[in-house]
């Protein structure tokens, strides 16, 4: 999954959203969830990022490990975040992690 699948997902996302309702309010909970009143942003991502390895979800992991790098997130962070994810999902997880450092070696090479 490359970095311009994220820029495709997040327009398709936005057009589904706009087109049902429900999903907007889910969409509003979201946002609730992730705003950074005690944990901040890279955390949060972080966080996302382990659980999107974990669960196996290939958007997520693109776009939370796109993400915690906007939010300040360096290679050893990310590397610390593939460990825990690893420990808590086992082999399916380190194979997922693959897709987590191949884009964030991406990402941070600019």
């Amino acid at each position: 999954m490359s970095l311009s699948r994220l820029e495709e997902l997040r327009k398709e996302l936005t057009e589904l959203v706009n087109k049902t309702p429900e999903l907007a309010t889910f969409v509003e909970y979201i946002e609730k969830a992730e705003a950074t009143k005690k944990l901040d942003k890279k955390t949060k991502e972080l966080m996302s990022l382990a659980i999107g390895i974990v669960i196996r979800c290939e958007p997520c992991i693109l776009w939370h490990c796109v993400e915690a790098v906007n939010a300040g997130a360096t290679m050893d962070e990310i590397l610390d975040t593939i460990k825990v994810a690893v420990c808590m999902g086992g082999g399916p997880a380190l194979a997922y992690s693959v897709k987590a450092y191949e884009i964030a070696k991406e990402i941070l090479r600019k």
